[in-house]
């Protein structure tokens, strides 16, 4: 399943690695991919998951798809 968060407070490289690293460490086999300049995040794999690595790493995902 492809999920799609936007995470406006990802704002910078940093914030970006922060994110795919939070991604990797739950979901290690899932595609992820990081628009830095729209915010978003693309991910399959477990959605609810990914959301909560994303909130546990200190972002507000929103979910788009």
């Amino acid at each position: 399943m492809i999920t799609v968060f936007t995470i406006p407070d990802m704002t910078c490289s940093h914030c970006e690695k922060t994110v795919r690293n939070a991604l990797g460490n739950a979901l290690p086999d899932a595609a992820v991919s990081i628009d830095l300049a729209s915010h978003r995040v693309t991910i399959e794999g477990d959605a609810a998951k990914a959301e909560e690595a994303i909130r546990g790493a200190g972002y507000s995902p929103q979910r788009l798809s």
